[in-house]
């Protein structure tokens, strides 16, 4: 997803939400990066069986704690994990919660010894690390060959276009309303006074009453984003011209 001017802003409100996904992998192999790109060592281990795989899914469902791979963009010590496992180091990482909502075997094929996957979880959650430790479980190995992100929240791959299709004369007739991309957020509705003289100024406004961030509009008009505190609604994002 790719957000423009003013809508920039609202990014926050869509990278936390939950992600799906279709991942293929192969098994009875091992890559250092866990994916196709990097080094691959096969494996002297049997290929899991289709029961054994389905059998461990549940397993690797809910609340749970992951390893980040060291082939990622968090940080320790200052310095990005994957400049260090590009320098031949490895370090210790702490594990940190996910959770996995949904993962299910949407296609096995052992002739190649691929496993194809679907899955539903918690932002921040590796992809490549979840299928490692299944594999793990099982005795055996895998890395990632595919992956394709198909939602994030509400928004889902159906929205997408081909980017070939967005041509400068034609462009405008894909941008997603503002409105469309924090549908998820609970609204409130003020007057046109307020809106006019308070929200598109960025000033404080009477409280939503609602936990979290909230929409604030004036009809169908997209005015902010506020939150509560303890004495007033506040500004998070005005996306109205002032």
């Amino acid at each position: 997803m790719l957000l423009l001017g003013r809508a920039t802003r609202l990014s926050r409100y869509v990278t936390d939400l939950e992600k799906s996904y279709t991942a293929t992998a192969r098994f009875g192999a091992v890559s250092d990066t866990l994916d196709a790109e990097g080094y691959i060592t096969d494996l002297d281990a049997p290929l899991p069986s289709e029961e054994a795989l389905r059998d461990a899914l549940p397993t690797f469902t809910g609340n749970l704690l992951q390893v980040p791979p060291m082939v990622s963009a968090l940080k320790q010590g200052g310095q990005r994990l994957y400049a260090l496992h590009r320098r031949g180091m490895s370090v210790e990482r702490e594990a940190r919660p996910i959770k996995v909502y949904r993962l299910a075997l949407a296609g096995f094929d052992p002739t190649v010894q691929k496993a194809k996957f679907e899955i539903s979880c918690s932002s921040g959650t590796y992809i490549r690390a979840l299928i490692n430790d299944l594999a793990i479980s099982l005795g055996s190995g895998a890395y990632l060959t595919a992956l394709r992100r198909t939602s994030v929240g509400h928004l889902t791959v159906s929205n997408a276009h081909a980017s070939q299709d967005l041509l400068p004369e034609t462009l405008h007739n894909h941008i997603i309303p503002p409105l469309d991309v924090i549908a998820h957020l609970p609204e409130v509705a003020v007057s046109e006074e307020t809106g006019r003289d308070l929200v598109c100024h960025g000033r404080p406004i009477e409280r939503g009453r609602i936990d979290g961030s909230y929409r604030v509009m004036c009809g169908e008009d997209l005015l902010a984003v506020y939150r509560d505190d303890e004495n007033a609604g506040r500004a998070e994002v005005v996306l109205c011209a002032q």
